[in-house]
């Protein structure tokens, strides 16, 4: 898998990545502490309403980038969010009002949104082989979970020498250290968009989403963002509520518990590369989403024992058990989107998975939240579980068990010239080619005369 290393573009957008996310994650211990000193007891609102902001930009910020990514380098696109992050991240030491975070954590994610649609978007250019994209995609996955096991070990560790104040610049440090990177390769030219269409802002910001809507291994793909969302959201919202409140375990253990997740996931990142050489993508998500409302059913069954010793590693395996399954999902993901979107629009469609998937989460953080603290753990499983188990029969229902890889077609109805047609044979009529298989603005069926 390190054998994609090799690649200079990528080994230099990778550790960009890496070190971002070290960055973001001193700025997320930091950022806890400075709610605390701001509202005190009053601090986890604050951070609850800073995540929902943060989910907000998400959502908002992605496609309007992908609206726009094609008239702007992608390599000034990335720095530029970088160095908006560093910014910020340089004045939040400074601040000492409630809004003032909130209106900086805004900012600080709307930069996320424009870098990582744009930066998933590179490494298909950089990395064109499938078996070498696939290889990155797992790297990536590996990365988040390394992030989330390093970054607090390296946050506890600074904080025993330094104020959290500090945590910031070790976060300015890390954005430009990302911009630096990226400014050292030179990135390959993405493929030219097609002859501009007619249509306004809201039709460029919304071409991506409405991809997804066309696609049905996409509509799929929605359906399966949701399963993840509520596993993920039980996790992370609950973990402190099942190990300090309802197993009655000291605070090391809340760490425990979400290494067992972490682990859980890195494990699945490192085999599914080989597995994904020998079979689809769809063999892998589908059950796994499946998985998950397993789990889910295993986690009812502890919430419900009155009590035993054996809850607390019972909890550890379905804790690794929802990493495993939510990584065996996500981690093609960046290959489903590649493989179902046309070149010229492959950015403003993985704005749109960045945005519809935090959509997802937008709505079940706060309903894992919610629900476990006004009707109690239980109902919270059972809600999310019958979520995941709709999804996941919707998403079986929505992908075509067989879906088309290449397909010859004809195209009638676009000028000579136009960049979707630069591997196409002209024929009478019209001109013919094969390539992978995406229902699009150009592609309004599947095979035949388009």
């Amino acid at each position: 898998m390190l054998a994609v290393l090799r690649n200079r573009i990528y080994r230099h957008l990778f550790a960009a990545q890496v070190i971002a996310l070290v960055g973001t994650g001193l700025a997320t211990v930091a950022l806890g502490l400075l709610a605390y000193d701001i509202a005190g007891a009053e601090a986890g609102s604050v951070l609850g309403t800073a995540l929902a902001i943060k989910m907000v930009a998400y959502v908002a910020i992605a496609p309007a980038v992908g609206a726009v990514a094609d008239r702007i380098p992608r390599r000034a696109l990335m720095v530029s969010a970088d160095l908006i992050r560093a910014g910020v991240a340089l004045m939040l030491p400074f601040v000492d009002q409630v809004w003032q975070v909130y209106v900086l954590v805004f900012l600080l994610q709307s930069a996320s949104a424009a870098f990582t649609p744009t930066f998933q978007a590179v490494i298909p250019d950089v990395l064109p082989e499938e078996r070498d994209y696939t290889r990155a995609l797992s790297m990536s996955s590996l990365a988040y979970d390394l992030e989330n096991l390093f970054s607090p070990a390296l946050a506890a560790a600074l904080l025993s020498v330094m104020t959290y104040n500090w945590l910031f610049m070790g976060t300015v440090l890390g954005f430009l250290a990302s911009a630096a990177l990226v400014v050292s390769v030179v990135l390959p030219k993405p493929v030219t968009a097609p002859a501009p269409r007619t249509g306004g802002a809201y039709a460029k910001a919304t071409a991506g989403t409405r991809l997804f809507f066309t696609v049905p291994q996409l509509r799929a793909l929605l359906a399966l963002d949701l399963v993840v969302a509520t596993a993920s959201a039980m996790v992370i919202v609950n973990t402190v509520v099942y190990v300090r409140d309802f197993l009655g375990r000291p605070e090391g253990a809340v760490a425990l518990a979400l290494g067992a997740f972490g682990a859980g996931s890195m494990i699945v990142a490192l085999v599914l590369p080989r597995v994904l050489d020998r079979v689809s993508d769809r063999v892998v998500m589908l059950p796994a989403a499946l998985l998950l409302t397993v789990v889910f059913t295993g986690l009812g069954a502890i919430t419900a024992a009155p009590g035993g010793s054996w809850r607390w590693p019972a909890l550890l395996i379905v804790w690794a058990a929802f990493g495993a399954a939510c990584s065996a999902v996500l981690t093609p993901t960046g290959r489903l989107v590649r493989r179902s979107a046309p070149a010229e629009q492959r950015t403003a469609a993985f704005a749109a998975q960045f945005s519809l998937s935090h959509s997802c989460w937008l709505l079940t953080y706060p309903l894992a939240g919610w629900l476990s603290a006004k009707a109690g753990l239980q109902a919270a499983v059972v809600a999310l579980g019958g979520i995941a188990l709709a999804a996941s029969v919707l998403a079986v229902r929505l992908w075509p068990a067989r879906e088309p890889v290449h397909v010859e077609h004809e195209h009638t109805d676009l000028h000579d010239g136009h960049p979707h047609l630069a591997d196409a044979t002209r024929v009478a009529g019209g001109w013919r080619h094969r390539h992978d298989y995406a229902a699009d603005e150009l592609h309004p069926v599947v095979a035949g005369r388009v």
